[in-house]
């Protein structure tokens, strides 16, 4: 089986280059949703299999059963496969020998030469099949984001998001049925268009982009790490209860050093201060939070949705370790919380590291020190890890009887493990 996914660029009928046209039509069948076949039919011969395009579940299945055969199969793509479409899918679940892509225009690509705006300078964000709260992570100062969206991200719904943001002012352009004769541009403000939900004359066609240039004072979301305790839902008021403090945070995010792909737990995540700041600047970082507590639990979830981190941000109930062996394994570690069991989550944690896994842990009272302290030993004893630690300190400046003063917080030990290989160092000997 040969599989060719075939872009369709931004026209009302399909355009293709000669590659393109020739894989198309020597294929014995062509699956593509209504609209893009549509766009084909003058291409196709009478002689050809149209599919339309299932569930991405039900056509792996069908794809798969016939991977043995001798078969052509063309897939149509809206605009570029590979640039926020179904390329990607095909890219991860098929193996590439049996892949051919065939690139066109894109409507994001469309929409910046519409408006004579660089791509390079806009961020782009498909709410396709999302949460609209996912805009929350990119909504900041002097960034124009462009949007594919679906049914629930409708350009009003993204006004309302801009003003909750702190961004009023922010112009929203909706460009509609692209490259179809019908094609519409609008530019809206943010306040007018939020005013318009309930007024059943302003629709969109489901066929469109979003572009937001974020224009107000901002400040409701983070543009940089250090999100402020105060920012945080909370089991004791604001920025206080079971969350871990800025200072603290940072250093703890430093250590873990996250990046793309990696898959982190953070166990007893409390109200989710290193869970939320973890997804929330990584984006292809899957983090999973576990915590027991009912009310934390509350307050986590309720920072995952304030702070739109609904897609690689993942709340797990239940007490570690019990639920740690239904977990995705992870390459980094952080233990924020114990709950009495530090020894075991320690080595627990140890074991399912790959090498060049990180592990890092935080310890307030004499006895969770000292418990670290032994897992320090048993790493020195074999010589199986690098290590680092820090004692992390703060004073904070407040005010009594209206005179400065600075009020010392509880000292925190940090401690950073990175997994050696042992048979490799055996093998260079």
């Amino acid at each position: 089986m040969q599989l060719h996914i075939i872009g369709l660029g931004v026209s009302e009928t399909a355009h293709l280059d000669q590659a393109a046209l020739t894989a198309l039509q020597a294929a014995d069948s062509v699956i593509g949703a209504e609209r893009q076949l549509a766009t084909v039919q003058h291409l196709l011969s009478t002689g050809q299999e149209q599919i339309i395009l299932p569930k991405l579940s039900r056509l792996k299945e069908q794809l798969t059963a016939q991977a043995d055969k001798d078969c052509s199969i063309a897939v149509l793509a809206s605009g570029d496969p590979l640039l926020y479409g179904i390329g990607r899918w095909f890219s991860r679940t098929f193996n590439p020998s049996d892949l051919s892509f065939y690139p066109a225009v894109s409507s994001i690509q469309a929409a910046c030469h519409r408006l004579g705006r660089a791509f390079q300078d806009l961020t782009v964000l498909s709410l396709h099949g999302r949460p609209l709260a996912k805009v929350r992570t990119q909504l900041k100062r002097n960034q124009a984001l462009i949007i594919l969206t679906d049914k629930h991200s409708t350009p009003q719904a993204l006004a309302q998001e801009c003003i909750a943001a702190g961004f009023p002012d922010s112009k929203l352009t909706v460009l509609e049925m692209l490259g179809y004769e019908q094609e519409k541009i609008s530019l809206f403000s943010a306040l007018e268009l939020a005013e318009q939900p309930l007024c059943s004359e302003l629709t969109f066609d489901p066929l469109h982009v979003t572009l937001i240039d974020p224009l107000g004072a901002g400040g409701v979301f983070p543009e940089f790490p250090g999100i402020p305790d105060e920012s945080f839902v909370t089991d004791s008021g604001e920025g206080k209860g079971m969350i871990t403090k800025r200072e603290v945070r940072l250093s703890i995010l430093s250590l873990l050093q996250p990046s793309s792909q990696d898959c982190i737990w953070d166990i007893g995540a409390g109200c989710g201060g290193v869970s939320v700041e973890l997804s929330y600047w990584n984006a292809d970082t899957s983090v999973h939070a576990i915590e027991y507590h009912p009310a934390r639990l509350a307050c986590l979830a309720a920072n995952q949705q304030r702070f739109g981190v609904v897609s690689n941000l993942h709340v797990v109930e239940g007490r570690a370790p019990e639920v740690l062996s239904d977990l995705p394994k992870p390459n980094k570690v952080f233990i924020g919380g114990s709950g009495g069991e530090l020894a075991q989550l320690l080595t627990q944690a140890w074991s399912v590291l790959p090498v060049g896994g990180v592990l890092v842990v935080s310890a307030v009272t004499e006895t969770t020190r000292q418990q670290v302290f032994s897992f320090y030993q048993a790493r020195q004893a074999a010589q199986d890890s690098d290590f680092e630690s820090m004692q992390v300190a703060v004073s904070k400046g407040d005010l009594l009887a209206g005179q400065l003063m600075y009020r010392p917080t509880l000292p925190v030990v940090l401690t950073r493990y990175v997994k050696l290989n042992l048979n490799a160092e055996s093998s260079d000997d």
